[in-house]
């Protein structure tokens, strides 16, 4: 059996501890044992571990596998625990379309297009009585009225029905539902102002309300010195984490070019404070008490600056990261960075398991592990005298490693590669560390008006400069590979193959090679396997893209598109409804189809015939009744679902996004009434049928 040295158990505890953790949260969330079977584990695991400890040292050591066993076990349970006290679902058991929910703001409000939006706390239940209740809500405001007067520790009673989160139901298209649960949310509501009441009390806690009062008064000296729009929300995104304000294509060119980690608050950022930190230090690292002082310093500024940027999942795992390295330097001789590392994600993974799915999760510990193992490696290739050049490559050698074993989860995630990366990273690293080490130093001096401009003035000219160097970047001809496709079972191949040709390449095991060539040939057998599938499939997608008509017609590995002229133009609605459909069935473009026919409202193949309305028809003008096996209605035409069935022989009548809920329930009951097949796309999600 092949063995893997990169990792030795021994110096590295805290994997034994990490890995049955991880599996005990896996077995939870997907096969969700009961609590019985759960108990019986963990004492089974204790019976173990008690048995062990009463043998005599002899037996003990012939006998080791009973301690690890007992001790994986517990860890097992301990995940799956973990999962079951975090899956907290909305409290509603006594909750009524006409009950009032009593909720506290735990936010400022967020401008939208349409709306504001916040998130509140449900403290209560209110029908013939008041009864205790918990979970989150999202909280939309209509926007065409005046600004609601709320702020985080408002109360609110709100006397409208709350609406469970659903997911589009679009193919490929991000799980919101699920993601919104992992953050304890289950709810939302759109208010206008008859549908709430504001209480004279409110509901604050001292720490959060600093925390927020330091962010707006920091993002207030931000707006008074940085002038030009692009430059100040980039600004505000790189020092606190503050992305309202951001352009979403100006964001999509970061994303595209490889720099995203750029504005988004992460261990990037962390390292450059930490370096910081380190550079003022330096000067009295031969001080007996700086071994005391350092970690207390490094970690209050640390977790300070963690905490004044809204303490995010993507900072806060980067900070307790970062915590654990700064503690394993102070208080040991030799630190292991490795367990350090699975110590820091057993704190996280405890005190929050569903991080194991959040993807800024994967992608930062993958990160640094991957410059862990090969950036030193890399760093080997070359060697420069000259300290530019040496600094040069040694970001390419960090830049180049970290890519290793982000590579498969960026292509699963997000379909696609910039091919760019590390020229883009080359210019895009160290300006940030400059933008963010000069925003400190505005900070710093907000209240000398005349340093300050001035200091404004050179972050805006910088940031100016990099968002131009990134756009053009972005829009050199293949400068991202878009639209790429690989599967969960495919991501975990490619890992096997990385692991395999990695351990090859550092240890010159034959075996390894073995296992990372045959990875690889198992990968590509099932991405063409996939490609030979997609070439004959035959179907009609109607997406559910709310208030427009959206559908394609598949032939292969081609498609044609009908709908609003809006979504060829919107790149944001394209990316978000129809671009991960159109990625997962590995399609593009075309006038037209060859073994499908579109004309007007016909769209036919040799099995299927489907009738598309968007306007009023007379149905009685039908002589005979036409056979269709699907009735797609858009844009809420006049029309009476009685007098359709008079004219249509329909299989199942289909009400896109289009049309508004209260329509769509008028023709769900007349279907009813007359026993007819329906689907509704806004409550069910997007309608798939075979052509």
């Amino acid at each position: 059996m092949l063995r893997f040295e990169i990792f030795i158990w021994k110096p590295v505890p805290f994997l034994r501890v990490l890995l049955p953790f991880i599996a005990g949260i896996l077995l939870q969330f997907y096969f969700d044992p009961n609590r019985e079977i759960i108990g019986f584990v963990v004492v089974f695991a204790l019976i173990l571990i008690s048995v062990f400890n009463l043998l005599n040292t002899h037996s003990m050591f012939s006998h080791q596998w009973l301690m690890g066993l007992g001790i994986q076990l517990f860890f097992i349970s301990a995940g799956a625990v973990s999962v079951f006290l975090n899956q907290r679902k909305i409290s509603l058991q006594n909750y009524r379309s006409d009950s009032y929910v009593i909720a506290t703001v735990q936010e400022p409000l967020t401008e939208k297009e349409k709306s504001f939006k916040t998130s509140a706390k449900i403290e209560t239940v209110i029908n013939e009585k008041k009864q205790t209740a918990n979970g989150t809500v999202l909280l939309y405001f209509k926007k065409d009225e005046l600004k609601p007067l709320l702020h985080y520790g408002s109360r609110i009673i709100i006397h409208k029905p709350l609406q469970a989160i659903i997911n589009s139901g679009n193919p490929g298209a991000f799980d919101y539902k699920q993601y919104c649960a992992f953050q304890d949310i289950y709810y939302q509501v759109y208010l206008m102002r008859k549908d709430y009441q504001i209480l004279s009390s409110e509901n604050k806690s001292f720490f959060n309300d600093f925390l927020l009062r330091t962010r707006i008064k920091l993002l207030a000296a931000l707006r008074q010195y940085i002038t030009t729009p692009d430059a100040l929300s980039i600004a505000e995104a790189l020092l606190i984490g503050y992305r309202d304000d951001l352009d979403k294509e100006l964001v999509q060119a970061y994303s595209n070019t490889g720099v995203v980690h750029v504005i988004a608050i992460s261990g990037l950022h962390i390292a450059m404070i930490y370096g910081l930190i380190i550079f003022f230090i330096k000067p009295f690292q031969n001080k007996r008490f700086v071994k005391w002082i350092k970690p207390f310093v490094v970690l209050t500024i640390i977790w300070g600056f963690t905490f004044i940027a809204g303490a995010a999942p993507s900072i806060l795992r980067s900070a307790v990261m970062f915590s654990f390295i700064v503690l394993g330097e102070s208080f040991s001789k030799r630190i292991n960075i490795y367990n350090n590392l699975a110590a820091s994600a057993f704190a996280i993974l405890l005190f929050s398991p569903f991080s194991l799915w959040d993807v800024g999760f994967q992608l930062s510990y993958a990160a640094v592990l991957s410059i862990v193992i090969f950036s030193k490696h890399i760093n080997n290739w070359f060697y420069f005298s000259n300290k530019l050049l040496k600094y040069i490559w040694e970001l390419t050698a960090v830049t180049l490693s970290a890519q290793i074993l982000t590579l498969p989860l960026i292509v699963f995630y997000f379909h696609q590669f910039p091919r760019l990366f590390l020229f883009a990273n080359l210019i895009a690293v160290p300006l940030s560390g400059l933008i963010l080490y000069a925003e400190l130093l505005l900070l710093m001096v907000s209240r000398f008006t005349s340093i300050a401009v001035n200091v404004g003035k050179t972050i805006n000219f910088i940031i100016t400069w990099m968002n131009d160097f990134i756009l053009h970047i972005n829009a050199v001809p293949q400068a991202t590979w878009q639209s790429l496709q690989i599967s969960i079972s495919q991501t975990v191949i490619l890992y096997f193959a990385i692991a395999g040709l990695t351990f090859w390449l550092l240890r010159k095991r034959s075996k390894a090679f073995l296992m990372g060539l045959g990875s690889l040939l198992l990968f590509s057998i099932i991405r063409g396997f996939d490609f030979i599938t997609k070439q004959e499939q035959k179907k009609m997608i109607v997406y559910n893209v709310p208030q427009h008509k959206a559908m394609d017609i598949i032939e292969g590995r081609k498609y044609q598109f009908i709908g609003d002229s809006i979504l060829l133009q919107d790149g944001f609605l394209q990316n978000f409804h129809l671009k991960p459909s159109r990625i997962l069935n590995r399609i593009s473009k075309v006038d037209q189809l060859s073994s499908i026919n579109h004309q007007h409202e016909l769209i036919t193949s040799s099995n299927k015939k489907v009738m598309l309305i968007d306007s009023y028809i007379n149905p009685s003008i039908v002589d005979k009744r036409i056979k269709v096996d699907a009735i797609i209605i858009s844009k809420n035409p006049k029309l009476n679902i009685n007098q359709l069935a008079q004219a249509f022989d329909c299989d199942e009548y289909v009400f896109d996004a289009s049309n508004p809920l209260w329509k769509i329930n008028q023709w769900k009951k007349d279907c009813e009434n007359l026993h007819l097949r329906h689907h509704s796309i806004p409550e069910q999600g997007a309608f798939v049928m075979e052509l």
